[in-house]
């Protein structure tokens, strides 16, 4: 896949994330892709959800399983606005996909390099590919503007 089709359908998962961002989250979107087409879709809703497992990638990844009515997505893509933490990671490996593409890197909790790379390690029965930075700066000053307006935020 080229590198302007991973633009596009990274586009697609910042759409999520300003979806997010409208709604008082923490600006993260997520796609998963099939052969070209997107399967699942999802944003952070924690907030909202009440659910401290309603990150983007959990979401997406469980539209894509409803999608294809199976919970192996295998040679599926997931692109993502932010490095994975632990739990989407965990995820990811566990839902078989083929490739992780993000955005921004998480120096805090980012689990497919930062602080740990459990998408490719192989004591696990499956690895997954890892490709970052792409659209890295426009991922980045999303998240970088929600939190600048957090903090403005009177008290």
């Amino acid at each position: 896949m080229s590198h302007g089709s991973h633009d596009q359908f990274l586009r697609q998962a910042l759409k999520e994330a300003e979806r997010a961002f409208e709604a008082g989250e923490v600006p993260v979107g997520a796609v998963v892709v099939q052969e070209g087409k997107i399967i699942g879709r999802g944003r952070n809703q924690r907030e909202g959800l009440n659910d401290p497992t309603a990150h983007a990638e959990m979401l997406a990844i469980t539209a894509a399983a409803n999608h294809l009515g199976d919970w192996r997505l295998e040679g599926c893509t997931l692109y993502v606005t932010k490095e994975p933490c632990a739990m989407c990671a965990g995820a990811i490996v566990n839902s078989r996909l083929a490739r992780v593409i993000f955005g921004a890197w998480d120096e805090q909790a980012g689990c497919c390099g930062s602080l740990y790379q459990l998408c490719r390690d192989p004591r696990f029965n499956h690895q997954v590919q890892v490709t970052s930075g792409v659209l890295e700066r426009e991922c980045r000053e999303l998240l970088q503007e929600f939190f600048h307006r957090q903090r403005d935020k009177p008290a």
